[in-house]
Formats: structure tokens, sequence, C-alpha cells
């Protein structure tokens, strides 16, 4: 797919074929009503409209993302509501039928981002974002609702589904994929084995995506 990505938007990688081909299983997307979470280029959007969603709606924090966004929308035919801001905007909204998110989740020395790095840096843990996502994310579900995260296992998918199923909800690993490290994780790899947070000469990541319903339920976690 050729997609437009304004300066500093992070462009579509294995995270975000994972998230697209894991939602194309969703039974509530045709005919749903849609939110992606930190949209980036909009791709996952996209992919969203093509499986049947009703309507679809983007979030995130950076303008050109927004940018992007819109303009890969149009170029498809594809009608997007655009909101900028935090995903926490999202909850003034009617809920919706599914979310999908691909949030920031490199662990970093800093506690956020800036320019191009806003878009995956993401605290000393790597849960800056995902700990507020998993807060969130249940609230802006209708009651049969369904959201979707992927995030390295970096950056801890168990504790991502306990936080999920202290907020009543369902969540499960249903898509996982293991993937050499980018560019980024690469630079910072002796700093990620020096925290512990991988194994001294590790090259590469594990993704997971998490499939959060809205219904109360045993935690289930990561089989692997």
């Amino acid at each position: 797919m050729i997609v437009f990505r304004a300066p500093g938007v992070y462009r579509p990688q294995a995270d975000t074929w994972l998230l697209t081909r894991a939602l194309r299983e969703l039974p509530g997307l045709r005919g749903g009503r849609v939110l992606e979470v930190c949209a980036g280029t909009g791709v996952v959007t996209l992919a969203a409209a093509k499986a049947g969603a009703s309507s679809v709606t983007a979030v995130d924090l950076s303008r050109n993302a927004l940018v992007s966004t819109w303009l890969n929308c149009r170029l498809r035919g594809v009608s997007v509501r655009l909101l900028h801001g935090d995903f926490a905007a999202a909850l003034r909204l009617p809920r919706f039928d599914v979310v999908l998110a691909n949030p920031p989740y490199v662990p970093a020395e800093s506690d956020r981002g800036t320019g191009s790095a806003l878009a995956w840096d993401a605290g000393p843990n790597g849960r800056s974002v995902l700990d507020r996502l998993c807060a969130t994310l249940p609230d802006l579900l209708t009651d049969r609702g369904v959201g979707l995260i992927v995030h390295s296992a970096i950056s801890d998918a168990d504790r991502s589904i306990a936080q999920l199923c202290e907020r009543g909800a369902r969540a499960s690993v249903i898509a996982a994929g293991t993937v050499p490290f980018g560019p980024v994780l690469r630079a910072r790899a002796r700093w990620l084995a020096a925290h512990g947070l991988i194994a001294p000469g590790q090259d590469d990541e594990r993704l997971v995506v998490i499939r959060v319903e809205r219904t109360s339920c045993p935690v289930v976690v990561d089989p692997a």
C-alpha cells in the first residue's frame, strides 16, 4: 500500500500489519462504529473501512498525523472523522463498537518523546501511554464492543491484560509475531539490556495483539 506520510508521522511497520490482519476477524466490525487511537497515517482506519465499518473516527496528538490520515482516506474515498488530542478526548463521543490502537510503547529514558519520537517513546518501562490506554479503553466501548491493542512484549503484555481485567474487561492475546529490531531498538539495545528489559544480545522482539471485550471475566494471560 502506498500511503502519504507527513514529516514526523510514524511509518506503517510490522505492528501495523499485525493489527490490520487481526481486525478483519472482529464480528462487530462490519456495520460498526470504529475508533482508531494514535492513528498515524490512518492505515488501520482504512483497513477498518475496507472491512465494512459504517463510520471511522481517528484520534492523534499530532496534527501531521491527522493530515496524513485525512489525505490517505480522501484518496481512497473514505469519509473519516478526525479528533485532535489525547485518546481520552474520545470519551466525550458516543461509544464505539470497535477501538483499534497502536500506541507508543518503546522504552525510553525520558518519560515522553518529542518530535518524531512522540510516536514511539513511552517512558522507562514503555508504559507511559499503555497504562492510561488500558484504564480508558473499556469506557470507549459499547456493551458488546471489542478493542485491539498492539504492542511489544518488551512492554509487558501480561500487565496490559491484568490492567484491562481490573477494569472489568475480558482480555487475551489473539495474535503474535516475532520481528527483528528496527533502528530505534537496535540503537537502544545496550540500554534495554542494562535495565533488564531484554536479554543481552537480543535482537528481535515479540509483537502481540490484545483483544479487549467489555465483559467481566478471569484474566487470560499470554500463553507464550
